[in-house]
């Protein structure tokens, strides 16, 4: 389809394969966003085929990326007045283009720092299942920013992370001693008007497909295999509704990537990776890197109304690191109340109470969590033991029995809602 090879998809019922097998769409999950379907066993007649071809060229961006490039330069020269947005079309115009869009609206005067920060000049994308619309609020960005400099690292594989590399970007252009560099991965081909060829690869990170053929792809394995793949490092913040067995599957390509580099001893390392995302999904990924372990940092956006620092968000972000890098080495902000436990030998939440019966700080959301003898674990502190389903639950919960086995797995002792190979491709 248009966002490039499909994946293979599968229904299951208490464990077993309920219908045919069917591709769609690698990034959308809704049909409405990508009409693209196609059953396993089906023959696809060449006429459709055909104008499957025909639909993906007519819908191909207006310009390439080099074309955006040469307009950049363009644009640049220009005088402040002369230096115009179309909101409406996302796109920098040039003098001889105002005519087009006389009837759009558009910002004027746009400024030097403003080409700068394209993630603060383009409107966010709606589709939170597909974009990573939620940009990082600069609080957390510099957070990372000056962690991955702590840590020594000079390269950073930015993979759907376009705050952290524009602020990258514009340190390096500013700061005649600043080391960092960082190559950004998006799905968003609008940041292609921004960044030069070997700043910006248009990329999907569910299918590992690069937009710009094998040149992208070259563009992306030098700047990995850079001082023998030494100091780089991969940051990567998915949009929260995606599949995280794809995800998985992009980001062990990108690894190989950086393990053809020439150094010894790379073929038993893993590439130090962030994989930003929900507490929620912990278990899913540590089901594909069994070697990540996830931090108590409290990962904000600015343009989320629930996940914001402070007063504005309604509760606290769910939104962490999972690193595979030794966590007594991710040193956390002690002005924001994170701690060191010499017992985990690991940075915590204030709230997160080492449990001796665990041995371990268990909490996931930051409060206090307490230890059930008879679950023998933590649990939410709003839990409680209910004897009837043998379970911790909320006070109020329906009791529900789980004898029959899980309706996606069928195996015993979980719900759907918690099976480990839900959303599977």
């Amino acid at each position: 389809c248009l966002l490039g090879p499909a994946l293979l998809f599968v229904k299951t019922s208490q464990g077993r394969e309920e219908g045919r097998r069917f591709y769609a769409c690698s990034a959308c999950r809704d049909r409405k966003d990508c009409k693209f379907f196609q059953w396993e066993d089906e023959k696809v007649s060449e006429a459709r085929l055909a104008a499957r071809e025909e639909y993906n060229r007519n819908h191909q961006p207006f310009f390439t990326h080099s074309q955006n490039v040469e307009r950049y330069k363009n644009f640049v020269l220009l005088p402040l007045p002369k230096r115009r947005f179309c909101q409406e079309c996302q796109q920098l115009l040039l003098p001889a283009e105002w005519e087009n869009h006389s009837d759009h609206q558009f910002l004027c005067n746009v400024s030097t720092a403003q080409l700068k920060s394209p993630s603060q000049l383009l409107y966010p994308l709606e589709n939170k299942k597909t974009n990573a619309q939620y940009l990082f609020a600069d609080r957390s960005c510099q957070f990372l920013l000056d962690l991955i400099i702590d840590l020594g690292f000079r390269r950073v594989l930015s993979v759907g992370t376009p705050r952290l590399h524009e602020i990258i970007q514009s340190k390096a252009s500013q700061e005649e001693d600043f080391r960092v560099r960082s190559l950004l991965l998006d799905i968003d081909f609008r940041y292609s008007q921004f960044y030069a060829e070997d700043e910006f690869c248009h990329y999907n990170m569910f299918n590992h497909y690069f937009f710009g053929g094998e040149a992208a792809r070259e563009t992306c394995r030098k700047f990995l295999c850079q001082d023998n793949g030494e100091r780089v490092i991969m940051v990567t913040d998915p949009p929260f509704g995606g599949l995280v067995e794809a995800l998985a599957s992009s980001f062990k390509k990108l690894m190989a990537m950086w393990k053809e580099t020439e150094k010894e001893g790379h073929n038993n390392q893993e590439m130090p990776t962030f994989w930003i995302f929900p507490y929620f999904f912990e278990s899913r990924i540590l089901e594909f890197f069994p070697t990540f372990s996830m931090m108590d940092y409290q990962v904000d956006y600015d343009n989320h109304a629930l996940y914001k620092h402070g007063k504005t968000g309604r509760r606290q972000s769910p939104v962490r690191i999972f690193t595979n890098l030794t966590p007594s080495v991710i040193v956390l902000p002690v002005e924001e109340g994170y701690r060191f436990c010499a017992v985990c030998q690991r940075y915590v939440s204030s709230g997160n109470q080492h449990c001796e019966m665990c041995n371990s700080c268990t909490s996931k959301d930051g409060r206090r969590w307490k230890h059930c003898v008879l679950c023998k674990k933590c649990v939410k502190p709003s839990w409680f033991h209910c004897s009837n389903c043998n379970r911790c639950a909320l006070q109020n919960h329906t009791c529900e029995k789980t004898d029959a086995g899980c309706f996606v797995c069928g195996q015993a002792g979980h719900k759907r809602s918690v099976c480990p190979s839900l959303s599977r491709a």
